[in-house]
């Protein structure tokens, strides 16, 4: 029996060490940027020895680093669970609580922190940050119960802003008239990092709330047997990107039609150039320009990864407010030709929805926890049939089986998505049947990837697609505006 117990215990000894082996190449690929095989072999180093709570610690930074908070919060949760003194393991579901807008558990593994390390200035400053925005939702939640919220709009005099004579912009035309002239000269005007008057601003989000106010949730297109629509994926504040991509294929036109699929904003830090050139365009060709909301047009998440505090910096927060007011307006779907449908996240979390239930989704608000609308803005694909929890922890991923069902039931041929950064710009999944495009080339600076863009065209709807590099862009980092708690080595 003894000899058995020390065969035993050798083999663990073994598997230990084969386990540190494995953490210590995550640790490299991690250093190099490249998380999927750092989460790859944490994996692997977690299966050998699973009681180990540094590697759950060290795979839930990773998921963090490409956006699985679910997955992230998961693991930070199960490092605790193996030991309750492993303050990382605090930090890590904190942050995930915080990018999933859960401040105040969030709240609670930050004090925890402060407690047993009284002394850690970097931790006393998380919780302090953390506390401000968990009091600050209070005192909104307490406002909006008040009263019904009054538009910004009504508050706004644009008439009597003056815009002063040392302004050598670009101006509105009489009315606040958008041209093709004026939208050239404000993209160069971006280009060479000035700042578009207050009042121009002002009438561009004022006039665009109007259009978007009038559209359906579910925008139905048909396009002609000749005609040629670019579909774009995330651009995320990326605007040397976006003006690269016009470039390469053109200004928007009646002939040159364009549709953005969400997360215009965020994390780049040219967010307010971004969305200000798009709303520009929407407003002159209103009709054959189209934007789709993505999960980034949200408050939760401008207030965490950077559009919130860039439109405060760059304008006021009343801007912001309003730009909150025309985000919830942005429509949440498009089909094309009744053939393709087209949304920022994905497929829903149960079956039988319909066409039919989109058109019927009441937008106009910041976005559910649960149901179509927020699947349509946060879900995900996945290679395995069924759903299964989702990697974000909002919403679900759905399999090849479920995008087969929906189809038919609605009698279309495949969806076009984004929310998901690709190394080839696109990727297309599911039998043919789900297509992912990504419009950010080299994420945040450091992911190295691609950018995409979508041609389909009336006679066959087949995709085309289109590559593009990263081009330069001045020396503002990724998340320069983000809250703080972002800017602190949590991300």
């Amino acid at each position: 029996m003894a000899g058995a117990a020390d065969c035993g215990s050798v083999k663990m000894a073994e598997a230990e060490r084969s386990a540190e082996t494995l953490k210590e190449k995550a640790n490299n690929y991690f250093k190099e940027k490249d998380y999927e095989n750092a989460i790859k072999y944490y994996s692997e180093a977690v299966e050998l020895n699973p009681d180990n709570a540094i590697y759950y610690g060290n795979r839930s930074l990773a998921y963090l680093r490409t956006e699985c908070y679910g997955y992230a919060l998961a693991d930070a949760t199960l490092a605790l669970e193996l030991d309750k003194n492993y303050i990382k393991g605090y930090y890590r579901r904190a942050t995930s609580n915080m990018a999933l807008g859960k401040f105040k558990a969030a709240l609670k593994d930050y004090e925890t922190v402060v407690k047993v390390r009284p002394n850690d200035k970097d931790a006393k400053l998380k919780y302090q940050e953390c506390s401000k925005i968990v009091k600050q939702k209070a005192f909104e939640r307490a406002i909006a119960s008040d009263e019904l919220k009054r538009s910004v709009v009504d508050s706004l005099d644009i008439e009597s802003m003056t815009i002063e004579d040392e302004y050598l912009g670009p101006k509105l035309e009489e009315g606040g008239k958008i041209t093709l002239k004026f939208m050239k000269e404000m993209m160069g005007w971006f280009k060479d990092q000035k700042k578009l008057h207050r009042k121009c601003a002002y009438q561009i989000l004022v006039q665009v709330k109007e259009v978007l106010s009038k559209l359906p949730s579910l925008v139905e297109i048909t396009l002609k047997e000749t005609e040629t629509i670019t579909i774009c994926g995330d651009t995320h504040g990326q605007f040397y990107d976006l003006l690269n991509i016009f470039e390469l294929n053109g200004l928007p036109s009646e002939t040159n039609p364009y549709l953005f699929n969400g997360d215009f904003v965020d994390r780049g830090s040219f967010s307010v150039e971004v969305i200000l050139t798009l709303f520009g365009f929407k407003l002159l060709f209103p009709d054959c320009f189209y934007l789709l909301r993505g999960n980034h047009e949200t408050d939760n998440m401008n207030q965490m990864y950077g559009f919130e505090g860039e439109v405060k910096a760059k304008y006021t927060a009343q801007m912001f407010e309003l730009f909150s007011e025309v985000f919830q307006w942005l429509p949440l779907a498009q089909s094309i030709n009744g053939k393709v449908l087209v949304m920022h996240g994905g497929l829903f979390s149960e079956d039988g929805v319909t066409l039919d239930d989109l058109r019927k989704i009441n937008r106009n608000r910041q976005p559910p926890d649960s149901g179509p609308m927020c699947d349509l803005l946060w879900s995900d694909p996945q290679a395995l049939d069924g759903r299964s929890v989702s990697k974000r922890g909002v919403s679900c991923q759905f399999g090849p089986d479920v995008t087969k069902r929906f189809l038919e039931q609605n009698q279309l041929d495949y969806i076009i998505r984004s929310h998901e950064m690709k190394s080839e710009g696109y990727e297309v999944t599911h039998n043919g049947q789900c297509i992912t495009v990504f419009s950010a080339p080299n994420y945040c600076d450091q992911m190295g990837n691609k950018g995409a863009y979508i041609h389909l065209r009336g006679s066959d709807l087949k995709p085309e697609f289109h590559q593009f590099a990263a081009v330069p862009h001045p020396n503002v980092k990724p998340m320069a505006y983000a809250n703080s708690l972002m800017q602190m080595g949590m991300m």
